[in-house]
């Protein structure tokens, strides 16, 4: 199976030509790098010094895509030169060809042959010193140094730089990918506690509406009608003024004014009223003393969501809510009787339990709620020291 060769690059073809060319050019006006009757030239003439060029010019075609097979072949083809006249074009090919293959080749090849090229100068200067104890033949390691070692170091120079630019490059694509990724994270978690925040304060309200409403719409008393109506208003009151505070939050997020206050345990009493009123027997058993602020509030929407819930759906009989502390935690209980029944009085979403949960993860406690026996419970332990959710 035939192995189809990688296309050259335009520059390449550019250095190649170019190359030949000014070789051709150099051949045709007589110009070489040693003279004719040379001791050191081996193949006298005009004429042998082609084949050396033609070679590294066909190697200048894969300086950048088999840059070590360039090299390696370039290096017979200039070992070959050196047994002619020479070709100043031919030499200057092989020096591209030495900083092409450190450039573009594997990460081991371009450590290898600057110390290779190092060694060949060092060799080429001391071993023909010591043979011949000529200062002269110190030239020798010069031409191997300026020919083979310069261009290696500054393909090193110049891929060190390369790699530098391309790590500084990833490393800012990373930090704006992360920037990112914290930006839409914060937006997410921000709606989130949003719709925590607006469900709490809303379902409560809205609820105890739709089922008095209802009360009001199916039985035909005036009495019981009236005192509906003065339930759905008070709940509309106390909902638009819920609204109201959410509100006050958003639009003074980030300004200088103080937002309005947040729920706190001290209206637990007015919240069972409240819930008393709509029509639940509940028993309040409060014993929580001075808890940090976002305990606080987690455990009030806690209890707030979970009389909402016993409103909407859990059959006759008293409700108990209980808070207490022990351990390092507030422990928060709230328990309804649980039956089977014809359908809940008011709509449910299910959003309820789903951010009663993410309010215990979020200061790293733990939520429970299902059916104990005859009752529906729902505890929260909530760490009175903000931890770390799991």
């Amino acid at each position: 199976m035939a192995v189809a060769l990688p296309r050259p690059h335009r520059f390449d073809v550019y250095v190649a030509v170019g190359g030949l060319l000014g070789g051709l050019l150099l051949v045709g006006i007589g110009l070489g790098v040693r003279t004719s009757g040379d001791p050191v030239t081996l193949l006298d003439g005009p004429w042998p010094v082609l084949v050396p060029l033609c070679v590294m010019a066909g190697c200048e075609l894969l300086r950048r895509t088999a840059p070590r097979t360039a090299l390696l072949t370039g290096t017979v083809a200039i070992t070959a030169d050196t047994l002619t006249q020479g070709n100043v074009a031919t030499v200057l090919m092989f020096t591209d060809l030495v900083y092409a293959a450190v450039l573009y080749g594997p990460p081991a090849s371009a450590r290898r042959i600057p110390w290779i090229t190092g060694l060949l100068t060092v060799a080429g200067m001391l071993v023909p010193f010591a043979v011949w104890r000529d200062p002269e033949t110190l030239l020798i390691g010069v031409v191997i140094g300026v020919v083979a070692f310069g261009p290696a170091a500054t393909g090193w120079i110049v891929r060190d730089h390369r790699d530098a630019a391309v790590a500084a490059r990833l490393r800012a694509e990373q930090t704006a990918l992360l920037a990112e990724m914290d930006r839409t994270q914060a937006v997410t978690a921000e709606r989130a506690r949003m719709a925590r925040e607006l469900h709490d304060m809303v379902a409560n309200h809205l609820s105890a509406i739709a089922i008095h409403s209802t009360a009001a719409l199916s039985i035909d008393d005036p009495g019981t009608s009236k005192e509906a109506l003065s339930v759905i208003r008070e709940n509309s009151v106390a909902g638009l003024t819920e609204m109201r505070r959410l509100i006050g939050i958003l639009r003074d997020a980030g300004s200088d004014t103080a937002p309005a206050a947040a729920p706190t345990l001290d209206g637990l009493a007015s919240l069972v009223e409240g819930a008393r009123a709509n029509g639940l027997d509940i028993r309040l058993d409060a014993d929580h003393g001075s808890v940090p602020a976002p305990v606080e509030l987690a455990a009030y929407r806690i209890v707030q969501e979970s009389l909402t819930n016993a409103l909407k759906h859990a059959c006759p009989g008293r409700v108990t809510v209980a808070l207490g502390r022990r351990d390092g935690v507030l422990d928060v209980r709230v328990s309804s009787p649980y039956g089977h029944r014809d359908g809940p009085r008011a709509p449910g979403s299910g959003a309820g339990l789903v951010g009663m949960r993410e309010r215990a993860a979020l200061l790293g406690g733990t939520f429970t709620a299902g059916p104990d026996g005859a009752l529906w419970a729902v505890r929260a332990t909530l760490p009175l020291t903000e931890g770390d959710p799991e």
